[in-house]
């Protein structure tokens, strides 16, 4: 009986093996080198694209605002002949000007009482409602908060005149506090909108933890949901400090005495007082200074506004 043997299998080509083993090699598939580069030339344009409009727009933004800073510091004369110079020297008559003789001192401090009060009152009754619509279930609740979503809606203009005759019957007219009320009325929507999202992405194991510890719902809102909010509180707040800020129409119309003027009656008025003389150096002087609060506030808080809007993307 014979026995056949295979034959040995034949050693391949060096060339062919490298070739072989090179095409069967992970890596970038064969034919897609140009599609890659295309695809990489196209982002590099795409980048550039974004970060050039990016900058179009930084302009646009800073250099009103540089050269209402650098105008004040000029006389009225430099001004009007040369709008776009430096100034030779920085002029702070116009400051007091504005500040003394225009009455902005007084709309200053009208508008940080009216501000103020507003600010804290929005936060602490829109917190706490929102933190009830985001954490308990009752029948109702869905309809509460359309509610509170349907006054974003609401055009503040359809309001004024009702509002000025309850404002009216109620004695509240041309007063700080009748002012702070209506704005934390005006500002409660979007706050209440805003922090319910927010509440929502907290988690509820902590409040839980604090009420089988024997903490109330009060004492839990306030030493434990509250603190972890910060976030959301900072953010809403900055926007509702900015809106309440430049409020023009509402205190126009509640408010008319000239000692309980805010800030951006002052300015208008400033501005239409002049007659056909202008004080154009008083005039970007109050601008300014209205400005500076504003742009502090979102330079300190920059980051926390960023924090708060993206925190419920992160979790």
């Amino acid at each position: 009986m014979k026995t056949t043997e295979t034959p040995p299998p034949a050693p391949l080509d060096g060339a062919r093996g490298l070739a072989k083993i090179d095409s069967g090699a992970p890596g970038r598939p064969a034919g897609r080198g140009r599609e890659g580069d295309k695809g990489g030339g196209e982002g590099t344009v795409l980048n550039v694209f974004s970060h050039g409009v990016l900058v179009i727009w930084a302009i646009m933004v800073v250099l009103p605002l540089l050269w209402a800073v650098m105008t004040s510091f000029k006389t009225d004369e430099a001004i009007l002949s040369s709008p776009w110079s430096l100034p030779d020297s920085l002029n702070f008559e116009a400051w007091g000007r504005a500040w003394s003789q225009a009455h902005m001192s007084e709309y200053f401090l009208n508008t940080i009482i009216v501000v103020g009060g507003s600010l804290i009152g929005t936060l602490v009754l829109g917190s706490m409602a929102a933190y009830v619509l985001a954490r308990f279930e009752f029948p109702g609740n869905r309809f509460v908060y359309y509610l509170f979503l349907g006054g974003n809606s609401f055009p503040i203009m359809l309001a004024l005149v009702p509002l000025f005759y309850v404002m009216n019957n109620l004695a509240l007219l041309n007063t700080l506090h009748g002012l702070i009320l209506v704005y934390i009325a005006y500002s409660l929507p979007f706050t209440v909108f805003f922090l319910t999202a927010f509440f929502r992405t907290l988690p509820s194991s902590v409040a839980e933890a604090a009420l089988i510890d024997g903490a109330s719902h009060a004492r839990t809102f306030f030493q434990v949901m509250l603190p972890m909010a910060r976030p959301g509180l900072i953010s809403v707040g900055i926007f509702n400090f900015l809106g309440q800020w430049n409020q023009y129409m509402l205190p126009t119309v509640l408010n008319t005495e000239p000692d309980v003027k805010v800030l951006s009656q002052g300015l208008v008025e400033l501005a239409t007082s002049q007659g056909y003389k202008g004080d154009w150096s008083g005039l970007f002087a109050g601008l300014v200074m209205a400005m500076l609060p504003v742009l502090g506030a979102y330079i300190v808080f920059q980051r926390q506004v960023v924090s708060g809007l993206t925190a419920g993307a992160l979790k």
